[in-house]
């Protein structure tokens, strides 16, 4: 026991920083490495996208009216840029594979959740959108008439998405607890 201080060595060193483009380099690699290609070429992959792009277009197109004279369009608002924000999110979760690196969440019946209350969301920011059409005049009658449109193709995106991680979750034993308890 008296010898014990004398067997142990401890260096301690702070790493060589790599120089420039070598860093990139390391960086660019550790990036694509870690992305799942396979989902993107994926049914959910192709919804999640065509949910980036009709979102904002819809709330590009009321963004650009005055929706601001019509108290309703907060909500429709609210909706159309919190959901864009959340779904570019989760693209990027399950793009990056985090949910294998986050095992103890339930991902099968979070995506499913996120997608069914989505969907619910949308359709009443739907309604609310083409119910005050008419309260907008000239060009901006179009405009809010196809922000209209883009939140029903919207609804039924995340209804497809609800309906397809659904029958994931179903897959997968439709038990939260199956992928949360090690093995």
């Amino acid at each position: 026991m008296a010898d014990f201080p004398s067997k142990v060595t401890t260096e301690t060193s702070s790493p060589q920083p790599q120089q420039g483009a070598g860093r990139l380099r390391g960086l660019a690699s550790s990036a694509t490495s870690r992305m799942d290609v396979s989902f993107l070429r994926s049914v959910p992959a192709a919804l999640m996208a065509a949910e980036m792009v009709l979102g904002l277009l819809h709330w590009a197109l009321i963004a650009g009216a005055p929706y601001w004279r019509v108290s309703a369009y907060g909500w429709v608002m609210f909706v159309a840029v919190a959901l864009w924000i959340l779904t570019v999110l989760l693209f990027l979760v399950l793009l990056f594979s985090i949910p294998q690196r986050l095992s103890a969440v339930p991902w099968t019946m979070t995506v499913m959740m996120y997608n069914g209350v989505a969907a619910l969301l949308y359709l009443t920011a739907f309604l609310t959108n083409a119910a005050t059409v008419r309260q907008f005049q000239g060009s901006f009658h179009g405009q809010i008439g196809a922000a209209a449109f883009f939140g029903a193709a919207l609804t039924l995106l995340y209804g497809a998405g609800a309906y397809l991680s659904y029958l994931d979750w179903r897959a997968d034993g439709g038990n939260a607890a199956t992928s949360t308890v090690p093995t």
